[in-house]
């Protein structure tokens, strides 16, 4: 007899209360940044210490937090008293991408004064800034960093807006095959590295090229590759451990992934692909959020719900709906409330189409927790909105 599989939640309850990382992700502009200000948020109203990392340089999550900013260290974000449970802390910060890769080349060198000749290196600033994954890989070397402190029970963070979600994934193995390839390798030679024989591996039109391009900008582009390959030689082996711990740490089962996504076709189809990803990685989903979605509206004329969505169409519609039945007014009252009960008829087939949406987007898929966050009258810019989504995500129920 097959078992049935275990009941979705609609919340994320047991993630706020019990992991120790949760890495929001999703396309880009489905509100991952909110989402994971939010889970902070709801963490440190049940008496966690939780820091947010974000990677998105826009000010809204320091607005909404009542932050003037955001810097590379952890700062605290005053709360009132009355919504902390005791013990609740939340703290927030945004990731500088130059200053972790510059600990992380500390970390490694054999020297301080390597590591000062490396990071001074103009060729090591332009790539730490432009190489593929950088900015994803030094996210979770940030977080990892983070871990080891230990100064907080939960880390949140809020992955960069990249085309796919599934490059936060990649990172790691992506900066891996950086530093395993052939042409690095090469480079890396003992010959190469000291500067000689560099023309037999770019070849000699490159190394034209390279002169004449030195001579127009004043650089000196031979002896800065020589310098920054021989000075990194030491370091490979450093930067690959780093990486495969990141990897560890984040198939931990207390390190989870939310998906956030919105109940559009599109975004949907990239959570389903990086549910299946974390699923073949050994990965731990905590659930699902779907930003922005219509509410249900109910259909059984005595639900309060309902009660109130009618009165809010008819004074939309400009009908008092505390006032007396009036003969000479009710053909205009008529024709605005057939208006308002159109108006009721489009959401709720709004709704009921999202919904199709989001349950064809994620048939198939394990999905532990499935949270639906409503569409709001605006951008959440202060902690009375965040409240209001912190709220739902833990305890699945809309304000």
């Amino acid at each position: 007899m097959s078992q049935r599989p275990p009941a979705r939640a609609s919340s994320l309850a047991a993630a706020i209360t019990d992991a120790h990382i949760l890495v929001a992700t999703g396309a880009g502009g489905v509100g991952k940044t909110t989402s994971a200000a939010a889970l902070g948020l709801a963490a440190a109203q049940q008496g966690r210490r939780a820091l947010v990392l974000t990677i998105d340089p826009a000010r809204r999550l320091a607005q909404a937090m009542g932050l003037e900013g955001l810097a590379d260290e952890p700062t605290r974000v005053p709360l009132p008293a009355g919504h902390l449970a005791a013990g609740g802390e939340l703290w927030a910060m945004m990731l500088d991408m130059q200053t972790t890769f510059d600990r992380l080349i500390h970390r490694h060198a054999g020297s301080a004064e390597e590591a000062e000749a490396i990071t001074a290196n103009r060729i090591y600033r332009q790539l730490s800034s432009t190489l593929s994954g950088t900015q994803e890989y030094m996210a979770m070397e940030r977080l990892h960093e983070l871990h080891e402190q230990g100064a907080f029970d939960l880390l949140v963070i809020d992955t960069p807006p990249t085309r796919s979600a599934l490059d936060f994934l990649d990172a790691p193995r992506r900066m891996t095959s950086f530093l395993e390839g052939r042409l690095l390798k090469l480079l890396l030679k003992p010959g190469v590295a000291a500067g000689r024989g560099i023309g037999k591996v770019v070849g000699a039109g490159a190394t034209a090229f390279m002169r004449v391009a030195g001579r127009v900008t004043g650089m000196e582009l031979l002896q800065d590759l020589a310098d920054f390959f021989r000075d990194f030689e030491g370091m490979y082996d450093g930067f690959k451990q780093r990486a495969e711990e990141v990897l560890v740490l984040l198939r931990d089962p207390r390190s989870r992934f939310v998906v956030v996504t919105s109940a559009e076709p599109p975004p949907l189809r990239e959570a389903r692909f990086f549910l299946e990803r974390l699923e073949q990685e050994g990965l731990h989903a905590a659930g699902v959020v779907v930003n922005r979605i219509s509410p249900e509206v109910p259909r059984d004329p005595s639900d309060a719900g309902l009660t109130r969505a009618v009165r809010s169409l008819q004074e939309a519609a400009g009908v008092d709906p505390d006032a007396p039945n009036d003969l000479d007014q009710q053909p205009s009252d008529e024709l605005a409330m057939s208006g308002a009960l159109q108006l009721l008829s489009d959401v709720r087939n709004l709704a009921a189409r999202q919904r199709r949406d989001v349950s064809a987007g994620l048939f198939g898929v394990e999905v532990p927790a499935l949270v639906e966050v409503p569409l709001l009258d605006g951008d959440v810019h202060d902690l009375d909105g965040l409240a209001s989504i912190a709220a739902t995500l833990s305890t699945g129920r809309t304000r």
